[in-house]
């Protein structure tokens, strides 16, 4: 089935301090599906894009959360409790939803970034996931959304991918900005082992369009170019240090 490439028409950007979340409307334009529920700010941009698109709190059939960090997931409990909508997640992503994560070694530098943020921000407070999700999982979403577990960035991380739009919403696998494409940092991964076999799942995928998390324009096949430079100029970097240990 040949791509509907009018996707873009069908998102709606939420930027917040930190990042993007998204409002993807149904196809019949009857309702929507909030992606990712920001840190702080977005509750009143999520509002007035519903509002635009002539829909409401109960318009909302889902919230997908891409994974649990602040950012992230930290208006989670008010878009709950506004919209009633089921709260969709990887199971090992409730700790760090309810704030509760063990974080170790340099990632302990997230842990205290959450609690700071927490306590001067007034977010992050606790929701339940309603339905866990795995790899492979479909979803009756904006006309079909397959689950992509993608873990490294967390235990959990999910991307999600439209077959109909030849889309993948890929969290935080890498964030794209034209000053720097990359892998977010060391301290915000808590298994950077599974970045890599994770990096390549998504390029074996071969969506033609990409959307991030954290991005600067909404152009899928402007972040799938970018994308693959990154998995260039990390291939580049392996086998310098090959040579380098010869």
């Amino acid at each position: 089935m040949a791509a509907d490439e009018n996707w873009r028409a069908r998102v709606r950007t939420i930027r917040g301090v930190m990042g993007v979340c998204h409002l993807l409307v149904e196809p019949d334009g009857r309702g929507a599906v909030l992606l990712d529920t920001g840190l702080v700010g977005e509750p009143w941009f999520i509002r007035r894009a519903l509002a635009r698109l002539g829909l409401g709190p109960r318009d909302v059939r889902a919230i997908l959360l891409t994974h649990g960090h602040l950012d992230h997931a930290g208006n989670v409990a008010w878009a709950k409790a506004w919209t009633d909508a089921p709260i969709y997640a990887h199971a090992a992503e409730q700790a760090h939803v309810d704030g509760t994560f063990p974080y170790r070694g340099v990632n302990r530098w997230c842990g205290r970034l959450e609690r700071a943020g927490r306590a001067l921000l007034g977010v992050g407070a606790p929701a339940k996931i309603d339905v866990t999700i795995a790899d492979g999982d479909e979803l009756p979403f904006w006309g079909g959304l397959r689950v992509v577990h993608l873990p490294g960035h967390t235990l959990g991380h999910c991307g999600f991918y439209s077959a109909r739009h030849d889309v993948l919403f890929s969290g935080d696998l890498f964030a794209s900005y034209f000053f720097k494409v990359h892998i977010p940092p060391p301290i915000l991964n808590s298994a950077p082992e599974l970045i890599p076999g994770s990096l390549e799942k998504a390029r074996a995928l071969g969506a033609r369009f990409i959307v991030p998390q954290h991005y600067d324009v909404l152009d899928g096949e402007l972040h799938r170019r970018r994308f693959e430079v990154l998995l260039a100029r990390r291939a580049r970097r392996r086998v310098e240090r090959n040579e380098a240990r010869v």
